[in-house]
This record gives structure tokens, C-alpha cells and sequence, in this order.
């Protein structure tokens, strides 16, 4: 049995976490601690495990095996090389952390300690990504030269009484998520399109703020890559609920949208489009991985050049809105 810390509520998914680790008959969650006190005590009691204010009582725990991170962004790296310190096994919520240095320095301290770190990039186990994986290691489409990947919603649209709509107004505070859309909402194209199109060279960034917040609420980033594929990943607060994965290439064409996905290609069907009877089967969930990771010593598909590359893009995408410039990757961020 995994004994585990809910380390804060803060984020919106830190609920849906906690029920993921109750349902998995491998952890059990033993007590949490949250950077606001009340929030976790309540949290604490919904879970019927102890509050412990004091985090350094929590990580020097000996029955704490590992934590379940929902801190603010901006605590990631404190708290990981914290918890890695004192050998605890750490998931958590994307993104690792605000630079790549950050993401080297948190490496080595997992490494140095012996402790397994998963960072949930949950698209990258579904049976849609899958498929579009597939398709290009077997060469339907040829060979790709774009992907497009969006992912948005509404929810930060002003509602009566709430000027940041269903988000919690943090949400827009810079200084402690890093960004807005795209370093949240945008984790999730980015690293599939990372994924997909390679290994990145150049960024140019658009972060723009219709609602007049200090983050950004509808984005868009161009990415060259070292294969030749250009990517175009977009993401935002304030528009009507869509995600949509696209991949172009010589020989045909995968589009995927939300209930669906549909493929073109001159290999298959005479050239017109279908939809397959039926997809890759899911992998396993980050949690899934990360407890085999611990038990087992078992290889993740979420890997930290997945982790590494988010951060990277994200990087480079503020440098690049805020200077109004490409950014080449081949000077900027420790490795091409």
C-alpha cells in the first residue's frame, strides 16, 4: 500500500486527483496539508484523514511514501525538491514548473533521492491520440508537415458577481500560475503536439487578453520543428467549449474533435474519408503509471522529455509575446 499526502486543493483538478487515489487499491491517502489551513481542514475532514499544517512535519513522515501535488504553480519546484529530499514519491499536476532550468534542477533531486516523478499528461494515454500515433509511425499519411491542436472553453467568461466566471479568480494572477490559457488550458496541446511533431526549433507566441485580465485567455503559438512540421497550438478561457487535433500530411489527413475522429489517406479505402471501427485501447492513467513506477520500477509512456518540452514551449512563449520576436530554441533553454 501506497501511503500518500494531498498536498493543497488549489487546483481545480485536486478533487478529481484525491478520487482517482481513493479508487486505486494500491494508495491510500493519508492525511493532506494545504498552504490555506481552513481549505484543507475542510478537505481533510471530507476525506476523514488527518490535517497537518506544517509541511515539514509531512514530508519527514516515515509512513509517507509519496505526494499528490495541487499546489499553486508557482510552489512546484519548492515543494518537489522538498519532497524528493525526503525520499517521498511525487505526482503532480502539470506543469512542472515555470523554466527549464527548474525542471533539471527537480530531475536531478528526483534522481539523487531515488523517488519516481509523474506529472499528469493525461491526453497522452487516450485512445484518439493513440490512433493518430499510429497512423503516423505506419506512414498513412505520409509524410507530416502540420499539426494543429486547440483546446478552449468558456469557463472564464464573466459571469453576474463573477468577473473571472467559473475559475477561481487565481487563475489570473501571473505571478502565481506563470500564465494564463496556454500555461494551463495549453499544457494539453502542447505536449500532444510536441509528441507528435517532434522535437521543437523556434517559437513564435500571441497571448492575448480579450477580457482584460493580466494572463492571457486566447492564444495561439506557431512552432517549427527539426522534422519540418510546423505546429500551431491555441488555447483559451473565453471561448465556446472546443477541442480539435489535426494532423496534415503528403499522403492524407487525421481530424479529431470532440466524439470523434475521422481519416483521409491514399493508403486506405480508395482515398476518402472514414472513421475507424475501432481505436487503440487506453493506457494507463498518470496514477496508474506512477504507482507502477513505484511498485515495480515499471517505465512510464509519460516521460520527462514530455515534462522537459511543455515547459520549454511555455518558456519560450512568454519571451516571445513579450518581446514580439521567434525565439530560437537552438540557443535558448539548455538543449535542442
Amino acid at each position: 500500500m501506497i501511503k500518500v499526502a494531498m498536498l493543497s486543493r488549489w487546483h481545480v483538478h485536486a478533487n478529481d486527483y484525491a478520487r482517482e487515489a481513493l479508487a486505486n487499491p494500491d494508495i491510500e491517502i493519508a492525511v493532506v496539508w494545504d498552504e490555506e489551513p481552513e481549505r484543507g481542514r475542510q478537505w481533510a475532514s471530507e476525506l476523514g484523514v488527518p490535517f497537518e499544517e506544517n509541511l515539514s512535519a509531512v514530508l519527514s513522515n516515515p509512513d509517507i511514501d509519496g505526494v499528490i501535488i495541487d499546489t499553486p504553480t508557482f510552489m512546484h519546484k519548492q515543494v518537489m525538491l522538498e519532497a524528493a529530499k525526503h525520499k517521498k514519491h511525487i505526482f503532480s499536476e502539470k506543469v512542472l514548473a515555470f523554466t527549464t532550468n527548474d525542471c533539471d534542477e527537480i530531475f536531478s533531486a528526483v534522481d539523487e533521492n531515488g523517488v519516481h516523478l509523474m506529472l499528469s499528461l493525461k491526453r497522452l494515454n487516450d485512445d484518439y491520440y493513440l490512433y493518430a500515433e499510429k497512423a503516423v509511425k505506419e506512414g498513412l499519411l505520409g509524410r507530416i508537415n502540420s499539426v494543429r491542436c486547440r483546446l478552449a472553453h468558456g469557463m472564464g467568461l464573466p459571469l453576474e458577481g463573477k468577473p473571472y466566471g467559473k475559475l477561481p479568480p487565481y487563475f489570473f494572477d501571473p505571478k502565481v500560475c506563470g500564465g494564463g490559457a496556454l500555461m494551463d488550458l495549453g499544457a494539453h496541446p502542447i505536449y500532444l503536439t510536441n509528441r507528435l511533431a517532434g522535437k521543437p526549433k523556434g517559437v513564435y507566441a500571441r497571448l492575448e487578453s480579450t477580457l482584460g485580465h493580466e494572463v492571457d485567455d486566447n492564444s495561439a503559438v506557431l512552432v517549427d520543428y527539426s522534422s519540418g512540421v510546423l505546429g500551431i497550438i491555441e488555447a483559451g478561457f473565453s471561448s465556446n467549449d472546443s477541442f480539435r487535433l489535426e494532423l496534415h500530411g503528403t499522403d492524407g489527413q487525421i481530424i479529431i474533435e470532440k466524439g470523434g475522429l475521422k481519416i483521409k489517406s491514399i493508403h486506405v479505402n480508395d482515398g476518402q474519408w472514414f472513421t475507424p471501427s475501432e481505436l487503440p485501447a487506453k493506457l494507463p492513467s498518470a496514477m496508474e503509471q506512477w504507482v507502477k513506477q513505484i511498485q515495480v520500477a515499471s517505465e512510464p509512456s509519460i516521460t520527462r522529455e514530455d515534462m522537459w518540452r511543455l515547459t520549454q514551449i511555455n518558456e519560450a512563449a512568454l519571451v516571445s509575446h513579450a518581446e514580439g520576436r521567434r525565439v530560437e530554441l537552438a540557443s535558448y533553454g539548455g538543449r535542442v
